[in-house]
């Protein structure tokens, strides 16, 4: 087994481990929540009982009928803030609860 005599980053490394073990979809599931209650504030998280990340749809449950209504008038902006957040595009709908 050679050795590379190459220099790599921490970052770069377990960027690379991270993809080549599949663990990214997990770790995609966990920053979009995050991203989710970073966004909203927390206003709309008091809220917020569930944020779930299922294949590209984020579901999101909700206490309160008006706040749902009212955030899916926006659900474009939010899908676009979130896969800014993350930097790539992990959602493509959400459906809020």
């Amino acid at each position: 087994m050679a050795r590379r005599n190459e220099h790599i980053s921490l970052a770069d490394a377990l960027k690379s481990f991270v993809e080549n073990s599949k663990l990214e979809k997990g770790l995609d599931k966990h920053n979009v929540e995050d991203a989710w209650v970073n966004l909203m504030g927390p206003g709309v998280n008091n809220y917020t009982s569930n944020v779930q990340l299922k294949g590209s749809v984020l579901y999101v449950t909700l206490s309160s009928s008006v706040l749902r209504e009212e955030l899916s008038y926006g659900k474009e902006k939010i899908i676009n803030m979130i896969n800014e957040e993350l930097g790539k595009d992990i959602v493509d709908k959400i459906v809020l609860r």
